[in-house]
């Protein structure tokens, strides 16, 4: 990477970046659960399963706790299952496309995209994951033109600015990284993530200031001091 972005910038703004593939798997799950809550849901699901081994439902829930346990292979071998059950079912192509990720089998990651893309070609999810696979394969032209897609698409969604930005971040343009980020803001004004990670990239375009007042906005949402103490320091 270039000369505009630092290595904690890089480190900081990956987390960021990564938070926002999740998006769609985080939205399984209508209410935060404790780990030993969505242990205690899938145990009995699986005891529920033993009498209803064709419920794709039922399939269908059991792999979404599996996805936020991660375990991603008991997810996929579920979503497999429903597929076997319902051959082309968008949820589990879409997310069984993720799982695959995750352990690192970006091939069959990709014909899962394409699978559902090739049924509904403006899916938001197969498209957002699609563009984020091929920029982890660096395919980056390729992943660049998908996310202006997704873009064009969504205008009003702020996920696709935000990662968009996370792109252009990776490919060093920090300018247009922020406007981006800003977009983002626009439509979505209390994402705490948003504010730190336009903050992180004002700081390495030397604008201080602005970059306190994103994180002041942070504070104000709830984010604590703790967790921006660095960057705040950066702001002095």
């Amino acid at each position: 990477m270039g000369g505009g972005m630092d290595k904690p910038s890089i480190v900081f703004m990956k987390k960021r970046f990564f938070s926002i593939s999740l998006v769609f798997i985080l939205a399984l799950s209508a209410f935060a659960q404790s780990t030993q809550e969505l242990r205690d849901s899938l145990s009995l699901l699986i005891r529920q399963l033993d009498y209803n081994q064709n419920d794709i439902d039922m399939r269908l829930r059991k792999a979404s706790l599996n996805m936020q346990l991660e375990q991603w292979q008991y997810a996929i071998d579920e979503y497999s299952t429903v597929l076997k059950l319902e051959e082309g079912n968008l949820t589990a192509l879409r997310y069984r496309a993720y799982a695959y990720e995750r352990i690192g089998r970006h091939q069959f990651a990709r014909a899962d995209y394409e699978a559902v893309l090739k049924r509904i070609p403006d899916n938001f999810e197969a498209l957002l994951g699609l563009a984020l696979l091929n920029q982890k394969d660096k395919r980056v032209t390729m992943a660049m033109d998908q996310i202006n897609q997704l873009v064009e698409l969504y205008p009003a969604n702020p996920v696709a600015y935000a990662a968009r930005a996370g792109m252009e971040l990776e490919r060093n343009m920090p300018d247009l990284a922020e406007f981006d980020f800003g977009e983002a803001i626009r439509l979505d004004p209390s994402n705490a993530d948003y504010l730190i990670s336009r903050a992180e990239v004002r700081i390495s375009l030397g604008r201080k200031r602005e970059a306190r007042e994103d994180l002041q906005r942070a504070l104000s949402l709830g984010i604590t001091h703790a967790e921006i103490a660095d960057l705040l320091k950066q702001c002095r």
